[in-house]
């Protein structure tokens, strides 16, 4: 089984495709899944969707992503990517190839506790292809009472599989702040608003604002990027502020959204300047319920535990919004970043990965 699974990623890892157009990807895992003893459907577009039915009364799923990222490969792998200017940067090649073996192992088995689904999304890198098909019905129509992820992780060692309850991955939002005043050569300071010094004390009480919480909670609220004016001699007529916004309570992240627009409309009205904040919603927050954390450990079922969540999205969220649902860590050991250009990662550890899932699929 080892060597299928790698297989699969390869082939994979050479038709990368973005968002909800994969027909590609969808043909190849259809060539595997075809001839095997399940049914197929496509919810939505770019999904596919496999059903072992082991004429039980419900159901448990196992989800992978299946998009890639506009991103120009430099791996120089003998099995790189076919499509310029797309690349397998983030796992979910590797993803895919684990739940395909599950899918094979699956249909050797005459008697499993539950029936399972297999899910196959689009767009996790994009707009949220895990919502589109939580709203499609599929889960429903096919009696899933869980769902369970995986995703590879740099940070852990390879083969490692981890998780921890509650907060695993933050929601997230980029924050564009726009800060308009009136520009005025330098020696006529007084006939200008000052773009650069409203966006400084915007900076300022942001920053407090996130200071001002309690330690316990895990959130970030950073700017990485402030542009301001054009020449030294000449007051700034515009600010622009760029940062980020991360947190794992809604009351939370939504409560510092509407604490930004108090801190614009105070620096409004103080420097004469516009101030506009935008925001975007992001995906919720990947947050572990304790009920099925527990109930995985209770059959023996065998995963480390994670000390603390990590500040990245993940929209396999929206399942946890829809029904019970688990996500894991898969460790890659030393490898590059995620997204980055050159990422990849020792393939022994899918074995890990797909052993996981079919101990999963056996005892839960």
């Amino acid at each position: 089984m080892t060597q299928n699974v790698i297989h699969y990623r390869q082939a994979l890892h050479q038709i990368p495709e973005l968002d909800r157009d994969l027909p590609k990807t969808m043909a190849y895992l259809r060539t595997v899944l075809t001839p095997l003893g399940c049914t197929l459907s496509s919810p939505i577009p770019g999904s596919l969707c496999a059903f072992f039915d082991f004429g039980k009364p419900d159901a448990i799923a196992f989800r992978s992503d299946a998009d890639a990222l506009p991103i120009q490969e430099k791996t120089a792998l003998p099995f790189s990517s076919l499509h310029p200017g797309k690349m397998h940067a983030c796992g979910h090649d590797a993803h895919m190839a684990m739940v395909l073996d599950l899918a094979v192992w699956l249909n050797e088995q005459n008697d499993l506790p539950h029936n399972v689904l297999l899910l196959f999304q689009p767009a996790e890198e994009t707009t949220g292809g895990a919502k589109d098909l939580c709203q499609s019905g599929v889960l429903e129509a096919h009696g899933v009472r869980c769902v369970f992820g995986l995703h590879l992780w740099p940070a852990l060692p390879a083969g490692v599989i981890a998780s921890r309850k509650r907060e695993l991955m933050s929601r997230s939002c980029e924050v564009s702040v726009t800060i308009t005043g009136r520009s005025s050569h330098i020696a006529k300071a007084q006939e200008g608003l000052d773009a650069l010094a409203a966006g400084v004390e915007f900076y300022r009480r942001a920053v407090a604002l996130e200071a001002s919480l309690s330690p316990n909670l895990y959130r970030l609220l950073k700017f990485g990027r402030m542009e301001s004016g054009t020449v030294r001699n000449a007051v700034s007529g515009k600010t622009l502020l760029l940062g980020s916004l991360r947190a794992f309570q809604d009351e939370v992240f939504f409560g510092l959204q509407e604490g930004l627009r108090t801190i614009a409309k105070e620096v409004e009205a103080e420097t004469g300047c516009q101030v506009s904040v935008d925001t975007n919603d992001g995906y919720p927050a990947v947050w572990n319920p304790d009920d099925l954390y527990e109930q995985v450990r209770a059959q023996g079922i065998a995963f480390e535990e994670l000390a603390e969540p990590v500040m990245i999205s993940e929209d396999f969220s929206w399942y946890q919004r829809h029904l019970p649902a688990l996500f894991f860590f898969l460790g890659c050991g030393p490898s590059p970043a995620l997204h980055a250009d050159d990422f990849s990662f020792d393939e022994s550890i899918l074995a890990a990965g797909s052993a996981f899932w079919k101990e999963l699929a056996a005892k839960f």
